[in-house]
């Protein structure tokens, strides 16, 4: 349970990086991205533990990295895609209301 809670922790810590470097952080909270990564890392992490990395020599680093990396593409992933979904949307808004 230890390497579980140093990988919530660090991917939290990715994903508060993700989100403060994301121009358009300002369109979502900062919470999703650290959630979103959190969510990630934890179901890598429980899969590879299921699968029985976790005690095989020469492979126990698996679950220890592989979360935090998967848990970093998907903050990533997210980031990207509602800051830009996010944007087009409020700019449609504006220019609905200013066409008024």
């Amino acid at each position: 349970m230890l390497s579980l809670t140093i990988v919530v922790l660090a991917a939290v810590a990715v994903g508060l990086i993700v989100w403060a470097n994301d121009k358009r952080h300002a369109k979502y909270g900062a919470g999703l991205p650290a959630g979103v990564s959190v969510s990630v890392a934890a179901l890598a992490w429980l899969i590879l533990m299921a699968a029985g990395f976790g005690y095989l020599p020469g492979l126990t680093w698996l679950p220890w990295v592989l979360p935090i990396v998967l848990g970093a593409a998907g903050a990533v992933a997210a980031a990207v895609y509602l800051g830009s979904t996010r944007a087009r949307q409020d700019t449609d808004r504006l220019t609905a209301v200013l066409r008024r």
